[in-house]
């Protein structure tokens, strides 16, 4: 009797073997990706008259890691961001600066600019670009 359930497909290879599982952050290149959006993200940021203030390191290099490593965790790549700091606790760490609309949308454009020039392919550019949108929309508390 057949069963109702779902049952999980796995892809194969020609030879019927499971074909390894690739992880957004593999998929997309890995750290050297994380580490060109970064690094365009902040070049953004220094030169952004809403951005640059809620960075109060001269050196936003400190700042530059600790995004590339949130980014690289929350897409499947190492854990380094939990191992040195803990749970992100986002909304907290982000509570001492006021996140409004003009600043939610600075971030945006800022992330926007280095995402493009990364360049993704489209499919996941889309769904990247999806999270950041949510993620600028969460860390509002103005």
């Amino acid at each position: 009797m057949p069963s109702d359930s779902p049952r999980a497909v796995v892809p194969l290879t020609p030879t019927g073997q499971p074909a390894p599982t690739q992880s957004f952050y593999e998929a997309v290149g890995g750290e050297d990706a994380f580490d060109r959006l970064v690094t365009a993200f902040y070049a953004q940021v220094a030169e952004d008259p809403v951005m640059r203030p809620m960075y109060p390191e001269e050196d936003l290099r400190p700042a530059a890691r600790r995004l590339k490593m949130f980014l690289e965790q929350y897409w499947g790549g190492p854990h380094t961001y939990s191992e040195e700091r803990g749970h992100p606790r986002l909304r907290m760490r982000h509570a001492p600066f006021t996140i409004g609309e003009v600043e939610r949308d600075a971030w945006l454009k800022c992330m926007r600019t280095a995402m493009d020039e990364v360049a993704l392919a489209p499919e996941y550019d889309r769904v990247m670009w999806e999270y950041m949108e949510r993620a600028a929309d969460f860390m509002r508390n103005a």
